[in-house]
């Protein structure tokens, strides 16, 4: 059992963050009096960290501890990576003596309360019976880097150490120093934590700031009393870092949540949906030994107490996890990993008909109805609508199934298109534009694919509308190391296996959830690229929706073949008689042109309320519409 050495305050403790950390302390050094000297087993270190304090020097008096609170082994602070001075060189390792990290932090982790539960330092559920609430711990982020630290273990105040009791998500009223934002829903329909008490202290969340526009951040910043001379030059980050330490002086407290995309050396960061994922200083860090006591896997969508950076780290730490995956942590280190879990065909229609004027989802809903866990894949030649029509999709889809979480990945597009789909659609958007590298495009969507399945696995339902996979295999393309056979085209043999990778990942999942992908496939673009991609995505999908460049050029919309447009397994979706009915005007409509069908079906259903009522105007004797 690692001991503190006896007098030595721990490294960067602030005792008014951690509550009855100084009368801990004290409780274990009797102990250890009292103890077995030849027992004792002391972490010998190679010398005392930089900055502490003299080893006579009086402890200061901290607050009592509560009555239940039981003493904790108080980790060495010494016990800590010793790093080398030379840029590049290897660190020597966790801990100096023969344990692993797992053993050091399952010293003050492993027997600690969780949720009525007992979880050893992988995580998993022990037999022993749970301490007194006000003794659950949970660690501060450790750093591999010599610029974090690790400052040993901070009180958790709930009794747990996942979600706080009562409603995790709840819309109080901001104060007048918050300005109104656009709450973006969660895969329940509610809102995000916003700005409220948290057991009386403010409570902040970083995601909200990083929505806000440069004015409101100011106006907001001025009133943390920063300077506005002092912002002029600094960037939007730089600013919402200016305003969370000024909120961390003034006794605060902040949360945050993100993707997480743990690295090579096993730590990882929260990678923010606003900013698209992109690495950036106000990253969340998260330790190693937070990663397996929580079984935490890239992707996971991770929410909880943050604290500040102190002196010498540069990010943000994870302080106390509340949820992962919208779920209690506990769900998390039983979940079934998604390569095992049993694909099956869709059998739940996505109703995308709306109560609006236009007909495209009604059309697509009777012709190429889509299911949860579809592959879809919608064909496309330049100017067709099909940006259009994947606005049309997704609003379809968050009225009428909020339970489900829709993603927009846009890849290689236009700036002014993110921001008309950031606009229009009420859904996590995440792109990467046209001017930047090809590296950003692969990194963005392997992100975006390793949330999904986080989410899946969670038994939840998830839609990514991708736009597109043609410029999403080019950028493959040029990443992929060459394996020196070429394709038609200029397609390196290898470049195709990722996109195809993330283009079947769609499924529906027999033990519960589903992930829907929906992406378009450019044609006739005078590329013979994208027609070589095309032409290895044909047959991949189980539902395709093409559409005509000679209807579009009649101004006749949506531009869709309906001849050539269909889903697989169709009757799973619909019913028996309303299946009979679309067979039928199928066969009526075939002999017809593809201009005349568009017209007429656009026609038809302008004067009936709904798909139902189209169907029923039907004058099926005489195999003809009314």
């Amino acid at each position: 059992m690692a001991m503190m050495k006896r007098g030595r305050k721990p490294k960067n403790a602030e005792t008014e963050n951690l509550p009855g950390f100084e009368e801990s302390s004290r409780e274990v050094f009797r102990a250890e009096d009292e103890a077995d000297k030849a027992k004792t087993v002391v972490v010998k270190t190679r010398g005392r960290p930089k900055g502490s304090t003299n080893r006579n020097k009086a402890a200061p008096e901290a607050s009592p501890e509560p009555q239940d609170a039981a003493p904790m082994d108080i980790p060495d602070p010494e016990a800590r990576p010793q790093h080398n001075k030379g840029p590049g060189r290897p660190s020597k390792g966790r801990y100096n003596n023969n344990r692993s990290s797992n053993q050091a932090f399952s010293q003050g982790h492993g027997s600690q309360g969780y949720n009525s539960q007992n979880y050893n330092s992988q995580g998993y559920a022990s037999p022993e019976p749970a301490l007194s609430a006000s003794s659950v711990q949970v660690p501060i982020a450790d750093a591999p880097q010599a610029n974090i630290q690790d400052n040993g273990f901070a009180p958790h105040e709930s009794g747990n150490i996942g979600r706080e009791p009562g409603p995790s998500f709840r819309d109080p009223p901001l104060p007048s120093i918050m300005p109104k934002l656009p709450s973006m829903p969660d895969i329940y329909g509610r809102p995000e934590p916003r700005l409220e008490q948290d057991n009386g202290k403010p409570r902040l969340t970083i995601n909200e700031l990083i929505r806000l526009n440069m004015k409101d951040l100011r106006d907001l910043a001025v009133v943390y009393n920063i300077s506005h001379d002092d912002m002029i030059a600094l960037k939007k980050q730089e600013i919402i870092f200016s305003i969370l330490k000024a909120h961390t002086e003034r006794g605060g407290v902040i949360y945050a949540y993100g993707s997480l995309e743990i690295l090579p050396d096993s730590y990882g960061f929260l990678r923010s949906p606003q900013n698209s994922y992109l690495p950036g200083p106000d990253d969340i860090y998260m330790s190693p030994s937070q990663i397996r006591l929580f079984a935490l896997k890239t992707g996971d969508t991770v929410y909880g107490q943050i604290r500040s950076p102190k002196e010498g780290e540069r990010f943000f730490a994870m302080l106390r996890v509340e949820t992962v995956n919208y779920d209690d942590p506990t769900v998390a280190q039983n979940r079934i990993p998604f390569d095992n879990l049993t694909p099956l065909y869709p059998d739940e229609k996505l109703d995308l008909e709306t109560i609006t004027e236009s007909v495209s989802e009604r059309i697509i809903n009777l012709f190429c109805p889509i299911g949860k866990g579809q592959r879809a894949l919608i064909v496309a030649p330049p100017r067709t609508g099909k940006t259009i029509m994947m606005q049309k999709i997704a609003n379809a889809i968050t009225k009428n199934h909020p339970e489900v979480y829709l993603i927009v990945l846009l890849i290689d597009e236009r700036p002014e298109e993110v921001t008309d789909m950031e606009r229009t659609v009420r859904a996590e958007v995440i792109s990467s534009t046209f001017d930047e590298q090809a590296t950003r495009h692969v990194q963005v969507t392997e992100m975006v694919l390793e949330k999904a399945k986080r989410l899946v696995e969670h038994k939840k339902d998830v839609v990514i509308l991708l736009d597109s996979i043609t410029r999403l295999a080019r950028a493959y393309n040029q990443t992929v190391p060459t394996s020196g056979k070429i394709l038609s085209g200029g397609v390196d043999s290898n470049a195709l296996h990722k996109p195809k990778r993330f283009f079947g990942a769609a499924r529906n999942i027999e033990e519960g959830g589903s992930l829907t992908i929906i992406s378009t496939a450019l044609i006739e673009t005078g590329s013979r690229m994208d027609e070589v991609i095309f032409e290895e995505f044909k047959g991949t999908g189980n539902m395709e929706i093409d559409l005509d460049r000679r209807i579009s050029d009649r101004r006749l919309f949506p531009a869709i073949n309906i001849k050539k447009s269909g889903t697989r397994k169709e009757e799973l979706l619909l019913g028996e008689k309303e299946l009979q009915k679309i067979w039928v005007l199928r066969k009526v409509i075939n002999p017809m042109d593809d201009i005349e069908i568009i017209e007429l079906l656009v026609d038809k259903m302008k004067k009936s309320k709904n798909n139902e009522a189209f169907l029923n105007s039907m004058n099926t004797g005489s195999a003809g519409v009314d």
